[in-house]
């Protein structure tokens, strides 16, 4: 049932060792289980160690994927952990439902959304993924235990976005949301700088808002991009996804300053200044790198790391001041996010709140490394937070500030999992779960 194997979480820049089981039935896993707790995984679409237990081991739930039941009047659907976002979208977005909410990869797994508490292109107005959990069931040291908002607050609000540490989610009922069908009606605008982006994104009244962000422009185009406002439709295109797949770990140069800044000003440029309405597929809206398969591979072998923070509104010139901070570097990649968030959040570690998030990739090297430990001192002197979903560099001195409900996220697993077993890597390098 065991096996030993070298994993990584989506980053690629950490990595871990240690043995793995893959149950494939329910009944399995009740098997592992009675010997005690082990930290459970899903697809390891977190880009640092918060999938990663090295040393120890860890209960890999993807087969664990049935979607077991669904009440069409409440909307309602019981699925096991391991299901992934994207297979319950296709699945009932042609009946009319979507989940609430979906964060940037179809291929998370609902266990894994309710761990990060995860938001999405609607978070101005749906809040976060755990304000649409009805209930789920968990395996800790009580045993099976059932959890709602209602009944079990406090454990249900430990669970959500708390990293896996109150037990392993084995079930959840999720709160499916109204959709006109399988298709996405997407406006496209250019924002020439960065005061017309978040212009932009305060105006906006869409059901669904992201801007992609040029993180390599400079001066009078700093914060330059594309904002993207849809809704979803019905019976305009056929479904159509091809998938393509990075076959190797590509060169150092391929993420090279002058071949970003080129690529930004084309995909800049492909917005006409008048802007644009388009028809997608679900999918290419939500999920738009899925296409792209094992598309990390295109960091190199050292893989990359993302820095994802969010500031409060009156805290938008320090995310500017980050931003020029990051331009003048000129280590970003092309794939960077500006969004408005509003204040929904299920969890005490919800890493949402009320403001700018901007989320910046770069490839794992020194200065990249030395420059986003520079960017979560500035996003937390700003009131700000780091996301941990995304976090591979944090240090656990700044964590507290960032989320002052750790204490009693902290008095709560500590009666769920007494004896740690449910520690990862990113609880023992944050010392999450003791001071620091």
């Amino acid at each position: 049932m065991w096996k030993t194997a070298d994993y990584t979480g989506w980053g690629r820049a950490l990595r871990a060792s240690g043995e793995v089981a893959r149950p494939e039935r329910a009944r399995g896993l009740d098997a592992i289980l009675a010997g005690g707790l082990v930290p459970a995984v899903g697809m390891r679409r977190s880009y640092g160690d918060a999938c990663l237990n090295g040393g120890g081991r860890v209960i890999d739930m993807t087969r664990l994927d049935r979607m077991l039941g669904f009440d069409a009047g409440s909307g309602i659907l019981t699925v096991e952990a391991g299901a992934r976002i994207g297979e319950i979208a296709a699945a009932f977005a042609p009946q009319g439902w979507l989940p609430a909410v979906m964060p940037g990869t179809g291929f998370a797994t609902v266990g894994g959304c309710i761990a990060q508490d995860v938001h999405g292109k609607n978070h101005h107005n749906a809040g976060s993924f755990c304000a649409h959990v009805a209930g789920l069931t968990l395996r800790n040291a009580d045993g099976e235990v059932e959890v709602t908002p209602e009944a079990t607050p406090e454990l249900f609000r430990a669970t959500a976005g708390g990293l896996g540490q109150t037990g392993v989610i084995t079930r959840a009922r999720l709160r499916l949301m109204p959709a006109k069908g399988d298709v996405m009606v997407v406006t496209e605008r250019r924002a020439a700088d960065w005061d017309e982006h978040l212009a932009l994104l305060d105006a906006s009244s869409a059901s669904y808002t992201v801007g992609w962000i040029d993180a390599t422009a400079t001066g009078a185009r700093l914060g330059r991009g594309i904002l993207e406002e849809g809704e979803t439709g019905s019976g305009l295109m056929p479904k159509r996804r091809r998938f393509r797949r990075v076959p190797f770990d590509a060169p150092h140069m391929a993420l090279a300053g002058p071949v970003v800044r080129a690529f930004n000003a084309a995909y800049y440029g492909r917005v006409p200044e008048g802007g644009r309405t388009v028809v997608r597929p679900i999918g290419d809206f939500f999920f738009p790198l899925d296409k792209i398969h094992d598309w990390n591979r295109l960091y190199g072998r050292r893989g990359f790391h993302q820095f994802q923070c969010v500031v409060p509104l009156a805290a938008a010139p320090a995310l500017r001041m980050m931003l020029e901070t990051i331009a003048a570097s000129r280590l970003a990649s092309p794939l960077a996010v500006l969004k408005r968030m509003g204040p929904g959040r299920a969890g005490h570690l919800s890493f949402p709140m009320e403001g700018y998030t901007l989320a910046v990739d770069f490839p794992n090297r020194a200065e990249a490394r030395e420059l986003i430990g520079r960017l979560g001192e500035m996003a937390a002197k700003a009131g700000g937070r780091i996301y941990f979903a995304k976090d591979s560099l944090a240090r656990a001195h700044d964590i507290a500030a960032m989320y002052p409900e750790l204490p009693a996220w902290r008095a709560i697993v500590e009666r769920a999992d007494p004896g740690g077993a449910l520690a990862t890597d990113i609880i023992r390098r944050l010392a999450l779960r003791s001071a620091a």
